[in-house]
């Protein structure tokens, strides 16, 4: 395995930086309704971005550090990153979003950081191992202490083995990369959400 460029470390450490938005929620300075609003104004600032970028002309110095190739002419991961958070915070309960959300935020930054697979492949069994191992950290938290050790801990499991499957292979639909920013969330809360309705 390589070591990481530095434009890649500052990616990770700016998708890291998103826990900030949970946490406002984890440390009881934000309602939960309320962080679900701030993600919809997030959502609606970073599309008017997007567009700027994308048909306007806008080209901040910011974007080349923190975009890929792949993503120049498509919708960038920062964008789809926001859009997945929005969606689970508006679907699911807090026990069940907010592992989703720091899977994104922490595990996939960290399983980047360990390796990394070409558009279509799948990462090495290593990376794939320590993206489970610290997306069942995450959620096991949240869902343990609601639904029982037995249920809570097959959500947990259900959720990062959703998690892992998201971040290990960016798969190709119609010419567009399926980036793990959009599916990794609602991929994660759904596995979780499915395996407690399924113990209940």
């Amino acid at each position: 395995m390589g070591r990481p460029s530095t434009a890649e470390v500052k990616r990770r450490l700016v998708h890291a930086s998103g826990s900030g938005m949970p946490l406002l929620y984890l440390l009881g300075l934000v309602e939960w309704r309320t962080l679900g609003y701030l993600f919809v104004f997030l959502a609606a600032v970073v599309s008017v971005l997007e567009l700027l970028r994308l048909f306007g002309g806008l080209q901040w110095a910011v974007y080349d550090e923190l975009t890929r190739e792949y993503e120049q002419d498509n919708v960038a991961g920062y964008a789809l990153y926001v859009y997945s958070q929005t969606a689970v915070a508006l679907v699911f309960g807090p026990h069940i979003a907010v592992p989703g959300m720091l899977m994104l935020t922490i595990g996939d930054p960290i399983s980047g950081l360990l390796g990394s697979a070409p558009v279509g492949e799948l990462k090495s069994a290593r990376t794939l191992a320590a993206m489970f191992a610290v997306c069942f950290i995450l959620a096991a938290p949240f869902v343990i202490p609601v639904s029982g050790v037995v249920a809570g801990g097959l959500a947990a499991a259900a959720g990062a083995a959703g998690a892992t499957l998201a971040d290990g292979a960016k798969p190709v639909v119609a010419g567009y990369v399926i980036d793990d920013n959009l599916s990794i969330p609602p991929v994660a809360c759904t596995a979780i959400a499915v395996t407690l309705w399924l113990l209940a």
